[in-house]
């Protein structure tokens, strides 16, 4: 294998042809790749929504839920399946194990829901089944504003929905804050009355004339037409003359007893942005389409059909992720950059300008070839990709540094350019494979996570094979290649060079160098002496710092414990405050309560705009970064802020937005950040299940009644039914029957007072959908007093329906939510500023297993603890097994290149220091603890810290290999890798040190900043690779070389021991010196 490096640079002139193209290439791909913030990852949801206008929860549970739970539970693969039944229609979703075929759950799905569907109601419309899919989530949202009627921005909004699904890269256009069209009939019930049409005929006449007639064609034998009978009604007019009945006077017509005009449909929401009504377009594009690419041309063709509207209305952008995408990878880039220049300086001032381009060349030159490697297989720049790529940063020069290191000292002993890089790349061929697998082999369980942020962190191993991969190319062929035509020429001994005389010929003691490398030789030579000295004293400090970290953990000694997220708690950019009421509030009085939120907000520095919805929200988007929001929010504001650099500290603004909400009468105020990363939701999530569901709503009320007596706990809500009352109608059957009514009658005629009867719909010609056509009554007839009046219409005439209809009060019931069969409630809360989430679930949770004890909380309640607890849990399982095969195959990979136990467990040493080096950087430096970074971080490290020790062992190998005894093989190992992994190891940290500290640096303005929300992404796992590699690689620089001579030094004592307590064998012993003498 080591020929390669013989075969690349004798042909130079084809390898570095191979290079320029690959550069070339790699360019051409990182501006053509197409970025987005998240991977597009395939969520495990299938949902299932089957809408049935007016149906009530409990009619929605029995008839609709319920059958469709008993069909789908037999489906393949099926993890958890969640119902929830609510007014007006049935909703189910199946949850999947990870990975899933996304197709075939989705066929599975529909196959068990038809089903099922015998079961339903004849009137349950078709149901919705569709897959969950993150590449749904909104690319970009355009809010259209301004003092204009409603049908007027109707109009343009519909007009700018229309342009923009016309460009080829999006695939839909969502918008939110319109009201339906619907065509009204509005029935005066004294007319109706006096002219002796009932319900029935009015219904009958309107379905019977608007029909689809297909009449068919008339072949006459000469010829052969067709034949049309036009029976649908195309405006409104259509209906104002239809005839209802008719007498030898007069025919009645609909005009005669009704009003007929097309309106919207009644609001039960209202949208405004920055104070004005307002409608939301959510731009949704098409998967593998470039998110910037995306976004310039929405902008362009709003700015273009804007052009054109009145003055008085205007048009603003929000949850542009592009912006988040180019904050990002200017965070990256102004990051590679000064990483570049640090290490630069650094291998300048140890190797001289001519090798330390070498070395610097490596770094972009990698990434090119990534970025080559990531198009070839149809991948996408998106967070996952740029993260990795942060983290390699300090990697990818490990392997560059060994190879111009040696290849210098082979300069300084006398040998040519070719000849020097030559060496270098064979002599270091296997070291650096062997420290790139055992890197990789770090990462690899990330592609066996299977759960949500499992898939998510695929993307990491993914892209550093690529990275690692192409760093590996680069040391090995294209290095030496480069070095042998740009590297000093050589050919000449450097009598003043230290490292020249560490030869392994060299009779030379590396004890009398000068400098820093004679200095450590003689530390190493004193040290190695006393091995059991220096074991005690590396156990004594990695006791201290465990012992510091648990009595921390313990809250003793005064020490606090850190408190731990599962994603990380970043400077927010944009935040939801939901307006929490209760009662049955109409939605103009829930407007009025959210125009009083919505008018608080002025004044406040940094608030770019913010957009509103009061009353019933359009439908909960699962990518709106909300979680879930609270079953009794009223109104829900979406604000976002300025850029970074141009307002405070986002928390600082969320600190006076907070301030500013206090104090509104009858209305509990959350403040709640947008989400980002994998979905968690609030720090305390505590569900119950139980078929019975007396015992279910009393456990449920007990721990509301114990969490809101609990400190630390804010933003408390829960699922239990909503105080306020609905209205019920009991029709005694017998009775009606004696009046010749039915139930259908008495139906129909309370929805006349509701929101109308449904009779029919129509497609006019401006109009993309149908518009339904609707009966009901005048609005000054339709309030609750009317339902005790109403009046049916039968064949013996009108007849009250307060003969045989019993009107009741009862407490209201907004939705039923069931899971895996069984009902299910939770309660939910927020950790204050000052409390940490994980340890107020932990006192939850110990609350909870005492009334369980004690029989306060039913048997026959299960009681689950959800998001961050449950994704922690999750994680750091995942975490400690990735780190166990990790282990195991870098022992392989070490067997297979030492075929030495002893070194094996010495090379993986310095993961147990680098571990021991994390915890006290968590001690001194960190806030909080993130489980997934901290937990990537230290299993990143595991790959890092081994290649420090994979160097000095093979180069002990080699040397005993030529004869030299153990302690001059290790002092003198000591003494030729003490260059390298010093500055492997700075370059590294110094790589990351930009990151930890939040440097951003922009070369084009010559601006540096510190801080932002881009730049906290890369805190945590920089910060630990930084503090486990410096703290792993002081002790690994002493105990290696230590530990190394250690069995040599054991045997000589056994020895010892043995020839003391056998005088006869040391007699024989001294008889036979003698003797020679």
């Amino acid at each position: 294998m080591t020929g390669l490096v013989d075969f690349a640079v004798n042909r130079a002139r084809m390898i570095l042809a191979i290079f320029v193209c690959a550069l070339m290439a790699g360019l051409i791909s990182f501006l053509t790749l197409p970025r987005e913030s998240d991977p597009d990852i395939p969520f495990p949801y299938v949902v299932v929504i089957v809408p049935l206008d007016g149906i009530s929860p409990e009619d929605a549970e029995r008839l609709i839920v319920r059958p469709a739970e008993t069909e789908m539970r037999s489906i393949d693969d099926l993890v958890e399946l969640h119902g929830t039944a609510s007014l007006g229609a049935g909703s189910l979703v199946a949850e999947f194990q990870v990975p899933f075929d996304a197709n075939q759950a989705v066929l599975d799905v529909r196959e068990a829901v038809d089903m099922a569907r015998r079961q339903f109601p004849e009137d349950a419309r078709e149901p919705v089944v569709q897959e969950f899919n993150s590449g749904l989530a909104p690319t970009i949202a355009v809010q259209v504003y301004g003092e204009a009627p409603e049908r007027t921005l109707f109009q343009l909004t519909r007009q700018l929905e229309d342009a923009i699904e016309a460009l080829p890269e999006i695939l839909q256009v969502d918008v939110q804050g319109l009201r339906e069209e619907v065509l009204e009939i509005v029935i005066d019930p004294a007319l109706l009355e006096s002219h002796g049409v009932t319900y029935a005929q009015l219904f009958n006449a309107v379905q019977s004339n608007n029909r689809l007639i297909a009449a068919g064609s008339l072949d006459s034998g000469a010829a052969r037409f067709q034949v049309k009978v036009p029976g649908l009604f195309e405006t409104a007019d259509d209906a104002l003359n239809l005839p209802l009945t008719s007498s030898n006077q007069a025919v009645v017509t609909l005009q005669d007893v009704a009003a007929v005009r097309r309106t919207f449909k009644d609001a039960d929401s209202y949208a405004r942005y920055n104070g004005a009504p307002a409608f939301t377009l959510q731009v949704v594009r098409r998967s593998g389409e470039n998110i910037m690419d995306t976004s310039a041309a929405v902008r362009a063709l709003t700015a273009e059909v804007a052009s054109q509207w009145p003055e008085t209305v205007r048009y603003q952008f929000s949850l542009d992720q592009s912006t988040y995408v180019r904050d990002s990878l200017q965070s990256l880039t102004s990051s590679i950059m000064l990483a570049i220049v640090l290490v630069l300086i650094i291998v300048v001032a140890a190797l001289g300008l001519r090798s330390a381009l070498l070395v610097g060349l490596a770094i972009p030159s990698s990434f090119l070839f990534s970025f080559l490697l990531l198009s070839l297989y149809g991948l996408t720049v998106n967070f996952m990709v740029m993260f990795a790529m942060v983290l390699a940063v300090g990697l990818l020069v490990d392997g560059a540094i060994v190879v111009v290191e040696y290849a210098d000292r082979k300069l300084a002993e006398g040998e040519t350019r070719k000849q020097a890089y030559t060496h270098a790349g064979k002599r270091m061929f296997w070291p650096i494979v062997s420290s790139t697998a055992t890197t990789l082999a770090a990462f690899l369980p990330f592609l066996f996570w299977n759960s949500i942020p499992g898939q998510y962190m695929a993307y990491l191993p993914l892209t550093l094979i690529f990275v690692l991969s192409s760093a590996l190319v680069m040391a090995l062929i294209f290095l030496p290649t480069l070095g042998s035509v740009l590297g000093a020429k050589g050919g000449v001994v450097d009598p003043n060079s230290a490292v020249a005389h560490l030869n392994a010929q060299e009779s030379s003691d590396p004890t009398d160098l000068p400098g820093l490398t004679g200095r450590y030789a003689k530390l190493i030579s004193a040290l190695v002496k006393r091995p059991l000295a220096v074991a005690l004293s590396a156990i004594l400090v990695v006791i201290l710092v465990i012992g510091s970290f648990a009595a921390s953990s313990a809250s003793l000694f005064g020490l606090e414990p850190k408190r731990t997220e599962f994603f990380l708690d970043a400077e927010p950019e944009q935040l939801y405050v939901f307006v929490r009421a209760r009662g049955n509030l109409s939605p103009a009085e829930q407007y009025i309560i959210a125009l009083e939120a919505e008018s608080r907000l002025a004044g406040i520095e940094g608030i770019k705009g913010y957009y509103t919805v009061a009353g019933q929200p359009p439908g909960n988007n699962p990518f709106d970064g909300t979680g879930s929001a609270p079953a009794d929010s009223i109104a829900r504001i979406f604000v976002e802020f300025e850029p970074f650099g141009q307002r405070p500290n986002g928390r600082l603004i969320e600190r006076e937005i907070r301030a500013a909400m206090v104090g509104i009468p009858g209305v509990i105020i959350e403040v709640r950040p947008f989400e980002m990363g994998p979905p968690v939701g609030k720090d305390v999530q505590v569900q119950l299940r139980s078929n019975d569901p007396v015992a279910l709503e009393q456990a449920a009320r007990l721990i509301r009644a114990h969490l809101d007596t609990m400190e630390g706990l804010v933003d408390i809500e829960d699922s239990l039914p909503l105080p306020g009352v609905e209205w019920r109608l009991d029709v005694d059957r017998a009775e009606a029957a004696r009046f010749g009514a039915d139930v259908t009658q008495v139906g129909a005629a309370v929805q006349l007072v509701t929101t109308g009867s449904l009779v029919g719909r129509y497609r006019p010609d401006d109009a993309d959908e149908e518009v339904d056509i609707r009966v009901r009554f005048p609005e000054e007839d339709r309030d609750i007093s009317r339902l005790g009046d109403l009046r049916v219409n039968t064949l013996n005439g009108t007849v009250p329906m307060s003969n045989f209809v019993t009107l009741e009060a009862r407490p209201r019931v907004d939705s039923i939510r069931r899971r895996d069969g069984q009902r299910v409630l939770q309660l939910r809360a927020n950790a204050d500023e000052n409390h940490a989430g994980n340890l107020l679930v932990a006192e939850v949770r110990s609350w909870i297993d005492d009334q369980i004890e004690t029989g306060n909380i039913a048997r026959s309640v299960s009681v689950e603890y959800l998001g961050a607890d449950q994704e922690n849990a999750e994680a750091g399982a995942f975490f400690v097994s990735a780190m166990i095969a990790s282990l195991f195959m870098m022992a392989v990979i070490l067997l297979w290149q030492f075929n030495n136990f002893w070194h094996v467990i010495l090379t993986l040493l310095a993961v147990v220091l680098s571990v021991i080096g994390v915890l006290l950087g968590v001690l001194l430096t960190f806030p909080y603890i993130s489980i997934l970074f901290l937990g990537t971080g230290i299993v990143t490290l595991a790959g890092i810290v081994v290649n420090n020790n994979i160097v000095l062992i093979d180069t002990f190998q080699r040397l005993r290999g030529l004869g030299m005894a153990v302690d001059e093989a290790v002092i003198r190992t000591a003494a030729q890798r003490l260059r390298p992994v010093m500055l492997t190891t700075i370059t590294t940290i110094f790589g990351l040190l930009p990151m930890a500290w939040q440097i951003n640096a922009d070369f084009s303005r010559g601006v540096i900043s510190i801080g932002g929300p881009a730049s906290e992404w890369w805190v945590q796992l920089s910060s630990a690779v930084v503090w486990g590699l410096g703290f792993s690689t002081l002790l690994t620089l002493i105990l290696t070389p230590v530990l190394l001579a250690a069995p040599s030094r054991l045997g000589q004592w056994r020895r010892q021991q043995i020839d003391r307590r056998l005088p006869g064998r040391r007699d024989s012993h001294s008889e036979t010196g003698l003797h020679t003498e």
